[in-house]
């Protein structure tokens, strides 16, 4: 995979990259239509409702994560970049007509190429702003969350 991004926090990246079995067209499916992305975007017993998607750069997506026991927790921010089939760049620096957050915590990035035989290569990048989210990103349970919320996209884009 071909990655042209300036990477000026590299030292403050999580990601997570993979060969996932289902096309290019089904994956950027569940990552831009709303009633898809919620079956997937949260590791299970969690789950993304409520899902809002305005895909242009500087349109905002909103979701609510909802846990097994009543939880739940708002989630926007807006997109900062847009490439069909390719790429989505988005923040929770920003919510709609790019009114700053109380707290950005960081930029997401999700690259997406064709990895032969009906397969993506799929990249998803979390960039933090400082040392302190990135830990406290990985305390959460990072890779164990996305992993699992990778397994249900690969998963639901290989059904559709």
């Amino acid at each position: 995979m071909t990655d042209t991004s300036t990477r000026t926090a590299a030292n403050y990246a999580l990601e997570l990259n993979r060969v996932l079995d289902a096309p290019v067209k089904n994956v950027w499916r569940c990552w831009t239509e709303p009633k898809l992305m919620e079956d997937w975007f949260c590791p299970k017993p969690w789950r993304a409702t409520g899902i809002s998607i305005d895909l242009r750069p500087g349109g905002e997506m909103t979701a609510m994560f909802r846990g097994p026991d009543g939880e739940s927790f708002p989630q926007a921010g807006v997109f900062l970049e847009v490439e069909p089939m390719r790429r989505l760049v988005s923040t929770d620096a920003f919510r709609a007509g790019w009114v700053p957050s109380d707290r950005p915590y960081m930029v997401t990035e999700v690259l997406l190429a064709d990895g032969g035989e009906g397969r993506t290569q799929f990249l998803w990048r979390a960039l933090h702003w400082t040392e302190e989210t990135l830990k406290e990103h990985e305390a959460m349970g990072f890779e164990a969350g996305w992993g699992a919320a990778t397994d249900q996209l690969e998963a639901l884009a290989k059904s559709l």
